[in-house]
């Protein structure tokens, strides 16, 4: 089969190659998926330099996120497994063996669910993101009808579910992005202002849309300067969570300033969580196929390239050039 394969660590554009590989081997307790569709994300990018938390072992194909259709199931769970031959499901391969191929072979309590509707591109861009985005907003800061939720990088994959997210909790939503057209975007995810960062200052913003209250839930994926200007606009008892460093920086807390206005600090580390409590996560996903359903939240996908054109969506992901989520089509 045709897998894209890291053989020693650097910038994606170095070290991606196309290769033939023997098709992954069948494991107890899993199941066989025809790729159709890889999201990408950011941790893709890092993998490929050995600059994520995790290293996996080398050689190594990224992607840690597919849809696709079944093709065999484990005879050791067969007879009971929620899915048979021929459904399309989401599934989670992990490294070394990752989704940018043309088959993984994933343990079933990675393969969830497709929405019914959804196309292969949406179905692959479901799971991560949204999931990250329920887990902060729901589990984490408790969001409220009401109270309003500032999301940054708002036309981004985990910006724009959480601003779907937010409206469907009944938030009011304010975004930030960069440019006229992310900005743009912002609005037709549903959100009630939306702020060009590269040419408004988003704390005096929030400040008017708010009264000078501030905004009650921060979501912040870019660290950085953006985490310290946030800390300017929190709502008392507000909560700021920390989902990611898209800027590059991790910025530092004067917890003297937390005291202050007794706003919480949050960090949301989805993927441990995902490992530690697998009920819980497929009871988020149950509530997320319904709000899909309801036509409250749809991945947000324009960016989709050809399998063969692998390093090129990784391009556009680095270079953040993309609005949403960034796929790569099977081949």
């Amino acid at each position: 089969m045709k897998a894209w394969v890291v053989r020693e660590l650097g910038p994606h554009r170095d070290v991606l190659r196309l290769e033939d590989v023997p098709a992954p081997s069948m494991q107890a307790g899993a199941a066989r998926i025809r790729v159709e569709a890889t999201a990408l994300n950011f941790l893709d990018l890092l993998v490929c330099q050995g600059q994520y938390q995790e290293k996996p072992p080398l050689p190594f194909t990224p992607g840690v996120e597919v849809s696709g259709i079944v093709e065999d199931i484990a005879e050791d769970v067969a007879q009971g497994a929620p899915f048979h031959m021929g459904d399309r499901v989401i599934a989670l391969p992990a490294l070394p063996a990752g989704g940018l191929a043309e088959q993984v072979v994933v343990p079933l309590a990675q393969v969830h669910k497709v929405p019914r509707g959804a196309s292969p591109a949406e179905a692959a861009a479901m799971f991560i993101t949204y999931h990250t985005a329920y887990y902060a907003l729901h589990r984490l800061a408790r969001l409220q009808p009401g109270e309003v939720l500032l999301v940054h990088a708002g036309a981004g994959g985990v910006g724009s579910a959480a601003i779907q997210l937010g409206k469907a909790a009944g938030a009011r939503v304010i975004a930030t992005a960069g440019g006229p057209e992310k900005v743009e975007t912002c609005r037709q995810l549903g959100a009630d202002e939306a702020i060009d960062y590269r040419t408004g200052d988003f704390v005096e913003a929030v400040k008017a849309f708010t009264q000078g209250r501030g905004a009650d839930v921060i979501f912040d994926p870019v660290g950085g300067d953006v985490f310290d200007q946030s800390r300017k606009c929190i709502a008392f008892e507000g909560r700021l969570l920390v989902i990611g460093f898209a800027s590059g920086r991790i910025p530092q807390a004067p917890m003297n300033h937390a005291l202050v206005k007794n706003y919480s600090l949050v960090g949301v580390h989805w993927g441990l969580f995902h490992r530690l409590y697998p009920e819980a996560v497929r009871e988020m996903h149950d509530a997320l196929l319904r709000l899909y359903e309801a036509g409250q939240i749809r991945p947000l996908v324009r960016h989709i390239y050809p399998f063969e054109e692998a390093i090129q969506a990784m391009d556009a992901l680095g270079g953040r050039q993309s609005v949403g989520k960034v796929i790569v089509a099977a081949p």
